[in-house]
């Protein structure tokens, strides 16, 4: 039989302590591990290991080279591996900025099925720190919490990454209207994902996970996308649409709709290159574009059998007769959104229809400001 695997992700470590607490004393024989990555940078972390009873081991690992999947395939997997046959649970504290994903799938792998079964992945918040945070546009470096040397990623991004992901969220400190205010925000980030307090944690030894139907949860093509929504604090504007986006026009808009915002993600596709699902994502004023590959009317029929049925039923929902899955989806969630505003600016970055009307061969020689974007993945 194999033995259960819980992940604790966060940035807050005070909330993941608690959490992990929760969860050795809730499960007699679990053992939990954790890896300091403060001196990553140094191609050396700490590896802390303990059960209810207080610590098991601690020691000093070296890599060969510095960074969080060195961390996991070096040091992590082997741990988890050795304890496996004597813990009723495994808990994987993980560091502050370490982004959940890449753990899950290293440990969900085939390799490792017989020994370690993934059984779900929790991001522990701080209540009171979480709903300042998403606004924040720091580095992590600047914050002291990433995860190598040169690490670039933003602090809201990754609090975006650790909350979209998990299949279950656990509030932590605060009072009475921090928590309020905490579950409003995460129920426009993340609506379909239990929240849960220290008390109140879910099952975490059942069935195994599927981690491939985990990322279809948050990938660009099937990603589940908040609904139109709005409460006293906090409002969520959907925008959906078939027609092309003129790429000149959605540029110069894209500083109002991404300031005036705290969160916006989604899938688009432009005239300049109408085969290409593209991919929004932005948070505290930062904003990722990406080139994800082809919509899938762009592919021959024959290719739609190597397709996922996640990725097959997206495009079955989003299907037109003429633009096929093609679609402009794009979801933007902030503090008194003008829903109106939103829908009218985007609407003006729509192809009229003499530019509609012209085709193809017109559309592909459109100034395309977006390519060199793309290139680079990230604009401020």
């Amino acid at each position: 039989m194999s033995t259960p695997v819980v992940l604790i992700a966060g940035l807050y470590a005070s909330a993941r302590t608690a959490t992990v607490d929760r969860l050795l004393q809730d499960h007699p024989g679990s053992i939990a591990v954790h890896h300091d990555l403060s001196t990553i940078s140094e191609d050396r972390v700490s590896r802390i290991v303990r059960d209810r009873t207080g610590l098991i081991d601690l020691a000093e690992v070296s890599l060969a080279h510095g960074c969080v999947t060195c961390t996991i395939r070096e040091d992590l997997l082997p741990q988890l591996l050795q304890l496996a046959s004597g813990a009723s649970l495994l808990i994987v504290d993980l560091w502050d900025s370490v982004e959940p994903r890449a753990v899950a799938e290293a440990i969900g792998c085939a390799e490792t099925r017989d020994i370690l079964r993934l059984t779900c992945v929790l991001t522990a918040l701080d209540a009171e720190r979480m709903p300042i945070d998403i606004t924040r546009g720091d580095r992590l470096a600047g914050v002291g919490k990433q995860a190598a040397g040169g690490d670039p990623r933003y602090l809201a991004g990754v609090l975006a990454t650790q909350l979209e992901y998990a299949t279950g969220l656990v509030l932590h400190g605060g009072d009475e209207e921090d928590t309020g205010l905490a579950r409003a925000v995460v129920a426009h980030l993340a609506p379909l994902t239990p929240i849960h307090e220290i008390g109140t944690l879910p099952h975490v030894t059942g069935a195994a996970l599927c981690t491939a139907e985990l990322a279809e949860r948050v990938d660009p093509a099937t990603a589940q996308l908040p609904c139109d929504a709005e409460d006293e604090e906090i409002t969520t504007v959907v925008w959906r649409r078939v027609h092309p986006l003129h790429p000149t026009r959605l540029f110069e808009a894209m500083d109002e709709l991404v300031t005036s915002s705290v969160r916006s993600r989604g899938r688009f596709w432009l005239p300049t290159a109408p085969d290409r699902l593209l991919a929004w994502d932005a948070v505290a004023g930062v904003v990722w574009l990406e080139d994800t590959g082809p919509w899938l009317a762009a592919l021959p029929e024959t290719a739609w059998d190597t397709i996922s049925p996640a990725r097959r039923m997206a495009a079955t929902l989003d299907w037109h007769p003429i633009s096929g899955d093609r679609v402009q989806h794009l979801v933007f969630t902030g503090p008194g959104l003008d829903h109106g505003r939103i829908h009218q600016l985007l609407d003006s970055c729509l192809l009229t229809k003499k530019e509609e009307g012209a085709g193809p061969g017109t559309w592909v020689g459109y100034d395309n400001p977006f390519a060199l974007i793309l290139d680079l993945k990230e604009i401020a």
